[in-house]
C-alpha cells in the first residue's frame, strides 16, 4: 500500500471554507417543514427558553425520542445568532461539513489530494447530501458523527499498520462515537464499530482489531456519553426503558411505525439521488477489480461502509430518507475512483465530470428553491399573525393537531393547551404526533394534565382568560359555536387563528361561562 500523505495546512482551511459557505448559503431561504423541522427546532426553542438545557421537552413535557446533542446545538446557535432558519439549521451544517471534511483528510491521508477533492466536489454537490445538510432534524448530525468515527478509527487502524504513532487520533474516534450516541442514539456507536469491525476481518488484520479495543478510549466514550443518560434515569424511573428499548429496539423490530418501506427501498433512493454520477459508478465496479487505482483497503473500506449502512437501515420495515445518510460520504469516494480508475485525465472526462456536478448542484438547488415557494404544511405566517396580537400569558388552544412550528415563529413562552381524544387507546397504536405528546406525558402527569385535553373541558378552561387564542381546521367554528362569534384573525389553507375573548356576551354564553362577582365589580 502506498505511502501516508499529511494533509495540506495550506489548502486545508479554503476547501473547508468554501464547502461551509456552499452548504448554509440558502439554509435561510424556505420556512421550517413539518413535522421534523418544526418538532426540533420547537424541542430546541424550549430548552432555550426554559433555561432547562438538560431535558428535553416538547410542549412542555419531558420528550425522549432523541438524545440531546441536536437540541444543545440548536439552541446555542439560536442564542447566538436570533430565532431564524440559518440559526435553527446550525446542527445539519454542522454534521454536513464534518462529514465532508473527514472524508477529504482521510482520503487525502490514504490515497491521494486529487482523490480527496473529488471526493470532496462529488459529496457536498451531491443532492442529498446538500439538501440534508439543510434540513434541521437529526439525520444529518449524526450521519456526520458516524463519517468522523469511522475515518478517524480507520486512520488509527491503518496508523497502527504502518507503525506509526496512533492513540490520539483512536481517542478521537471514540470521542466521536460518544457525540454520534448523543446525536441519535445507538447507531452512532454501531454503525462504526459494524463498518470497521468487517473491514479489519476481511482482511485478516487481527492484532489491528484488537489494539482498536482500547480501554482509555473506553473511558472517553463513557465519559462523554453515559452522564445524560444517568441524569436522565436519576430523573425519570422508566427513561432507559422507553429511550433504549421502545425507541430503538422495538422500532429496529417490529412493525407500526412510520413510514413503512420495502426492502429495496435504499438502493433506489441512493440510485435516483446519484444519478448525474452514475456513469462514475459504473466505471469503478467495472474496473475495480482490474485496475489499482487506489489503495486497495481504501476501496474496501468505502465498498463495506456502503454496503452494511443500506443492509442495516434495510432490516426494519420503517424507513426514513435521511437514515441513509451515512452512505453517502463512501459513495462520493466510489463516485471519484470512477472518474481515477478511467486512468490519465482528459479534457472530454473533465468536462462529463463538471457536468455531472453541474446538474448534482442544480437538483439540489432546485428542491431548495421548490420548497421556498411553495412550503408545505408552514404555519409560519399564522404565527406571525400570532406574534402581533398575543399578550403575555394569553393562553394558545390547538384543536385536533399539534402545530409545531407555531410556538417557534409566534415565540411562545408558555405551552400550548392541545386538544384531543387523549383517553383513546387508539394513540398508542400510531407514530405520530398523538402518541409523542402522550408518551411525554407519562413521564410528567402533572403537566400532562394542563395541557392535554380533552374536547369536553376546553370550554371551562377558555373560560378561564378572558382571552384566549384557538389554532384548528377553519371548519372547527361548525361544530363549536363559540369559534363562530370569536374573531377570526388569520386563516390560510383550511387553518384558522381564533382570537376568542370572554367578555364578549355571546361569546361567554356559548362557553357556558359562569359571571363572576369580580368580573361584575369592575364593569361597574
Amino acid at each position: 500500500m502506498m505511502a501516508p500523505r499529511a494533509p495540506s495546512a495550506r489548502d486545508f482551511p479554503l476547501l473547508a471554507l468554501a464547502v461551509l459557505a456552499w452548504l448554509a448559503f440558502s439554509a435561510w431561504a424556505r420556512p421550517l417543514m413539518l413535522p421534523d423541522e418544526g418538532r426540533y427546532v420547537g424541542v430546541a426553542w424550549e430548552m432555550l427558553r426554559s433555561g432547562d438545557w438538560l431535558t428535553p421537552t416538547l410542549n412542555g413535557l419531558p420528550y425522549f425520542h432523541k438524545p440531546p446533542l441536536f437540541y444543545w446545538i440548536t439552541a446555542g446557535s439560536l442564542s447566538l445568532f436570533g430565532l431564524h432558519e440559518w440559526a435553527a439549521r446550525a446542527a445539519p451544517i454542522l454534521g454536513a461539513w464534518m462529514g465532508a471534511c473527514a472524508t477529504y483528510l482521510f482520503v487525502r491521508r490514504w490515497w491521494s489530494e486529487r482523490a480527496a477533492r473529488l471526493a470532496l466536489v462529488a459529496l457536498a454537490l451531491q443532492p442529498l447530501f446538500f439538501v440534508g445538510g439543510q434540513f434541521a432534524n437529526l439525520d444529518m448530525l449524526v450521519a456526520g458523527c458516524i463519517t468522523a468515527t469511522i475515518t478517524l478509527a480507520a486512520d488509527a487502524a491503518l496508523r497502527i499498520e504502518h507503525g506509526q504513532p496512533y492513540r490520539r487520533v483512536l481517542a478521537a474516534a471514540f470521542a466521536m462515537a460518544a457525540l454520534g450516541v448523543l446525536a441519535k442514539g445507538l447507531i452512532g456507536g454501531v454503525i462504526p464499530v459494524l463498518v470497521i469491525g468487517a473491514w479489519l476481518v476481511l482482511r485478516r488484520r487481527w492484532r489491528v482489531l484488537g489494539r482498536l479495543f482500547w480501554w482509555p478510549g473506553l473511558l472517553v466514550f463513557l465519559l462523554i456519553a453515559a452522564p445524560w443518560f444517568v441524569a436522565m434515569q436519576m430523573r425519570f424511573a422508566d427513561f432507559l426503558d422507553y429511550f433504549f428499548v421502545v425507541q430503538h429496539f422495538k422500532r429496529f423490530a417490529e412493525g407500526g411505525f412510520n413510514n413503512m418501506q420495502p426492502f429495496w427501498f435504499y438502493p433506489v433512493v441512493l440510485l435516483g439521488v446519484s444519478l448525474p454520477w452514475l456513469p462514475w459508478l459504473y466505471a469503478t465496479l467495472r474496473r475495480g477489480t482490474r485496475r489499482e487505482s487506489g489503495p486497495a483497503p481504501v476501496r474496501l473500506l468505502m465498498v463495506l461502509w456502503v454496503t452494511l449502512v443500506v443492509l442495516f437501515f434495510s432490516l426494519p420495515q420503517s424507513k426514513l430518507l435521511g437514515y441513509v445518510l451515512p452512505a453517502v460520504p463512501p459513495l462520493a469516494v466510489l463516485m471519484a475512483e470512477g472518474l481515477l480508475s478511467l486512468g490519465e485525465p482528459t479534457r472530454r472526462r473533465h468536462r462529463w465530470w463538471v457536468a455531472s456536478g453541474a446538474v448534482s448542484a442544480a437538483a439540489g438547488l432546485a428542491l431548495v428553491v421548490g420548497l421556498a415557494l411553495t412550503p408545505p404544511n408552514s404555519h409560519r405566517e399564522l404565527a406571525a399573525a400570532l406574534a402581533r396580537e398575543h399578550a403575555p400569558h394569553e393562553p394558545v388552544v390547538m384543536l385536533g393537531n399539534y402545530y409545531f412550528d407555531v410556538p417557534f415563529y409566534a415565540r411562545l413562552a408558555e405551552p400550548a393547551v392541545v386538544v384531543e381524544a387523549w383517553h383513546s387507546p387508539e394513540i398508542a397504536l400510531r407514530d405520530n404526533w398523538r402518541k409523542e405528546l402522550a408518551d411525554a406525558g407519562h413521564f410528567a402527569p402533572g403537566r400532562a394534565s394542563a395541557v392535554l385535553v380533552d374536547d369536553a373541558a376546553l370550554p371551562a378552561r377558555l373560560c378561564v382568560s378572558p382571552v384566549s387564542w384557538v389554532i384548528g381546521p377553519s371548519q372547527a367554528a361548525g361544530s363549536r359555536p363559540y369559534l363562530a362569534d370569536a374573531h377570526a384573525v388569520f386563516t390560510r389553507q383550511g387553518t384558522t387563528l381564533w382570537r376568542v375573548d370572554r367578555a364578549q356576551p355571546a361569546t361567554a354564553r356559548q362557553l357556558g361561562c359562569a359571571e363572576k362577582p369580580s368580573d361584575d365589580l369592575a364593569g361597574r
